[in-house]
């Protein structure tokens, strides 16, 4: 599990390979198969960001591709929390 006192946004990640999402109309059920745990990405866009990680060189830059300026901090703190509960994983 990551910590979230490490998160950072110039690192690139990824979704962990245990974790599925299931699409819903406000955002996403994100399960971990191992840890079994449950939440939710209550926002369409967050499910976007997270979706489009493998693609940006870091979690800061797909923020900056797909968020609006004066959302983005929101938007890292929720990603961050993605990591610190092992959702998100850095990509190697």
């Amino acid at each position: 599990m990551k910590d979230a006192a490490v998160f950072d946004a110039r690192s690139a990640y990824r979704l962990d390979p245990h974790v599925a999402l299931r699409p819903e109309p406000w955002g996403a059920l994100a399960y971990h198969y191992e840890t079994r745990r449950l939440t939710f990405l209550r926002s369409p866009l967050l499910v976007q960001v997270v979706r489009s990680l493998p693609a940006h060189a870091s979690i800061g830059a797909a923020v900056d591709a797909a968020v609006p300026a004066p959302r983005r901090d929101r938007y890292l703190e929720a990603l961050a929390s993605l990591a610190a509960a092992g959702f998100l994983v850095g990509a190697a």
